[in-house]
C-alpha cells in the first residue's frame, strides 16, 4: 500500500510523534508512507514526499511538522475537490491529523467520495468530541501553568494584579487546567459570560485580605466588549481574532474599575512550540501506531481515539458533530480557589 499522511490546522507538539509511528507501523508491513504537504492543500495539489529512515530519524522530540501545515479548506477552493480526487488516485489510503476542520473536511471526503481516510485527533485546545484528550494540550498546559508560576513572583513583588491570556477561541480547557494547576485567582473561559463586576469583586476582597496581587487567566475567545475580531473569517468560518486581544482590554477595565496596577502577558504561539511533552509524545505514539492499524484494517471513516487509558476507534462523523467544552464541574474546582 501506499500510505499519505497530513497534518493540517494551527502546529502542535507531538506531531511529528504521530508521523513516525504511522511511518514505523506501516514499514513492518511493507507499506510506503509519503508526506502530504501543507495539510489539505496538498492534496489538491499533489505536494507528496517520501517519508523514509532518514527523513523521520531524530522527529520525536521535534516540535511543529516536518511535513508542513495550512488551514486550507479543499471545499472552499476552486477544483479543490478535484484535486483532492486526483491525489486519491495515487495513494490507497491517507491518515489526516488535525483538529475539527483538519478531520471536518476528512470525514466529508469519506462520506461523499468514499475517501479511504482515517483521522488522528490533534488539538492543543483539547475541543475535539470522541476523545478524552487530544495530544499537545498537555504540553500548552505545561508552558502556561510554568507562565503562571513565574507571573507570580513578579505579581507578588510588585503588588500587581497580572492577567495572562492564553488560548482557547471556543473552549477554555486550557484556562481551567492551566489556572488551577498555577493557583489562579480568577479564570475566564468562552463557555461562561464575563462577569466583570465579579471579577474585581473577587480582586478586591483578596487584596482587602493582605494580598496584594492577583493572577487573572483568560481564555483569548471569551467575548469581551472593545475586544473584538478583524471582521473576517477563514475558509473554515471561524473569526479571525484582533492583534489587540481580550487581555488587553480586560487588563484596562481590571485597572480602572480597582485601580490596582495591572499588567497583561499574552502568551500566543508559545503555548504550541518547543518539544512536547512526554506525556504528549507517548499519546502521539499510540495514536499513530492505531492509525496505522485501522488503514491495514481497512476501517476508513474512523478516528484513534483515548477512552480511558485504552486507545479505541471511532467515527469520524461522530468526533467532528461538536466541540468537547469545559463541563460545570470542572469549572467549579477552579472556583474554589478564585479570590
Amino acid at each position: 500500500m501506499r500510505i499519505g499522511v497530513l497534518t493540517g490546522g494551527g502546529d502542535c507538539p507531538g506531531l511529528n510523534a504521530v508521523i513516525r509511528a504511522v511511518a514505523r507501523r506501516s514499514w513492518q508491513r511493507g507499506d510506503e508512507v509519503v508526506g502530504v504537504r501543507e495539510g489539505w492543500r496538498g492534496m489538491v495539489e499533489q505536494l507528496f514526499q517520501p517519508l523514509g529512515p532518514v527523513e523521520i530519524s531524530g522527529i520525536l522530540p521535534r516540535g511543529g511538522t516536518i511535513i508542513g501545515t495550512t488551514r486550507t479548506n479543499p471545499y472552499k477552493v476552486d477544483g479543490g475537490i478535484d484535486g483532492v480526487k486526483r491525489s486519491f488516485e495515487q495513494l490507497d489510503a491517507l491518515v489526516a491529523i488535525g483538529g475539527e476542520d483538519t478531520l471536518g473536511v476528512a470525514a466529508r471526503a469519506h462520506a461523499e467520495l468514499g475517501a479511504p481516510v482515517v483521522g488522528v485527533p490533534k488539538t492543543i485546545d483539547n475541543d475535539l468530541s470522541g476523545t478524552d484528550y487530544t495530544f499537545g494540550f498537555d504540553t500548552a498546559v505545561h508552558i502556561c501553568t510554568e507562565a503562571i508560576d513565574r507571573l507570580h513572583t513578579t505579581a507578588e513583588s510588585h503588588n500587581r494584579v497580572m492577567v495572562v491570556e492564553v488560548m482557547g477561541r471556543h473552549t477554555g480547557w486550557i484556562a481551567v487546567m492551566s489556572g488551577i494547576a498555577g493557583g489562579a485567582d480568577a479564570i475566564l473561559i468562552p463557555e461562561r459570560p464575563v462577569e466583570l463586576d465579579a471579577v474585581c469583586d473577587e480582586i478586591r476582597r483578596r487584596h482587602g485580605r493582605g494580598k496584594n496581587f492577583s493572577i487573572v487567566v483568560v481564555s483569548e475567545g471569551c467575548d469581551l466588549p472593545g475586544a473584538g475580531d478583524k471582521g473576517e473569517v477563514d475558509q473554515f468560518g471561524h473569526r479571525l481574532l484582533a492583534k489587540r486581544g481580550v487581555g488587553e482590554r480586560l487588563g484596562e477595565e481590571i485597572e480602572s474599575r480597582t485601580g490596582f496596577e495591572t499588567r497583561v502577558t499574552v502568551l500566543g504561539h508559545i503555548q504550541r512550540g518547543g518539544t512536547p511533552t512526554a506525556r504528549d509524545r507517548i499519546l502521539a505514539t499510540r495514536f499513530g501506531l492505531k492509525a496505522s492499524d485501522l488503514v491495514a484494517e481497512g476501517a476508513f471513516g474512523q478516528m484513534a481515539a483515548l477512552h480511558g487509558d485504552d486507545i479505541v476507534s471511532v467515527p469520524l462523523q461522530e468526533a467532528t458533530a461538536a466541540l468537547k467544552t469545559v463541563p460545570d464541574d470542572w469549572y467549579d474546582v477552579a472556583k474554589t480557589f478564585f479570590g
